[in-house]
């Protein structure tokens, strides 16, 4: 295992400690969050306290399937990112992160389709995996008419990474699907819904995520559902077959409790014989790149360079 970033490692460090410090701060994530908790959550950016900016210029729409996206889409255009966000299945928003979107877009030369999936607790699994598989159906059939291009690429972050993975196996496994997907971009995502040792024996700290917030979202995302139902291959993909899928990049801090996860289906996806960039960032908790540090400018140029050239 490579560590990258270890330059940084104090200015990291140094953020994460206050982030634990204003923890207090913070709307509590419990196991049943108050309709007052889910709607302050949804409101404002995931990892923030203020609302997202939204950019004119981003157009939602509805495709086939009733499904709702985000579409992104600069003058020059070399290819389409499914775009799946993060937020425990739970918050985040096709429109959480405009900007940062955006600016991928005109970068990597892609248009850039963000989906609207449903959120738990109201629309538990598989709502969610429904929709992102109803997306890249779409995508498949008419990238090349609404955007001129049929190089696909997909990849999200935490729980975007796993509706990633999830997909393309449905993808492969439902609709005979393989090669429409040339990249998945995997930043930081749950892989194992049992819960791997890391997630187990990461605590209580009060960082982005931890060992209690994670039991938390998967309780909200597969209600009822024990230990033994959600090693499944369709909710954990680390217990997948991953032969047929595209090359991957898969990125993780070392102060995430998320990092067996992706250590773990690194292996797996070499064992597949499937290339794959295995990216740990020294001292980054879980989410990083939602905050102003040098490790997240350095991640979103690494995440840029592999779209534009996968």
């Amino acid at each position: 295992m490579t560590i990258t970033d270890e330059d940084c490692l104090a200015e990291t460090l140094a953020f994460n400690e206050q982030f634990e410090a204003a923890a207090a701060s913070r709307p509590a994530r419990g196991q049943s969050p108050s309709a007052a908790t889910l709607a302050l959550l949804r409101r404002n950016r995931v990892g923030g306290d203020t609302p997202p900016v939204r950019l004119a210029h981003a157009q939602s729409r509805v495709v086939e399937g009733g499904v709702k996206v985000r579409t992104f889409v600069p003058d020059r255009v070399d290819g389409v990112y499914l775009h799946i966000h993060g937020g425990g299945w739970a918050f985040g928003s096709a429109d959480g992160q405009d900007e940062r979107l955006w600016r991928l877009a005109v970068q990597a030369r892609l248009a850039v389709v963000s989906v609207e999936y449903r959120l738990a607790p109201e629309h538990p699994f598989p709502a969610g995996p429904d929709d992102c598989e109803a997306a890249a159906r779409w995508l498949v059939a008419h990238a090349a008419t609404e955007f001129g291009t049929e190089r696909l690429l997909i990849g999200g972050e935490s729980a975007g990474a796993h509706l990633s993975v999830v997909t393309l196996l449905r993808l492969r496994d439902r609709h005979g699907i393989t090669g429409a997907f040339r990249a998945a971009n995997l930043l930081f995502g749950p892989y194992d819904l049992s819960m791997t040792p890391s997630q187990r024996s990461f605590g209580s700290r009060q960082l982005l995520s931890n060992t209690d917030s994670l039991r938390s979202t998967y309780e909200l995302f597969t209600p009822g559902m024990g230990a033994e139902q959600r090693r499944d291959p369709q909710v954990s993909p680390l217990f997948a077959n991953l032969t047929g899928l595209p090359p991957a990049r898969i990125v993780i801090g070392t102060e995430d409790p998320l990092l067996d996860d992706s250590l773990f289906l690194a292996g797996r996806w070499q064992a597949a014989g499937v290339p794959v960039q295995l990216g740990v960032v020294a001292g980054a908790m879980h989410g990083f790149t939602l905050f102003p540090l040098t490790i997240s400018e350095r991640e979103h140029r690494r995440e840029r360079d592999f779209l534009a050239t996968a």
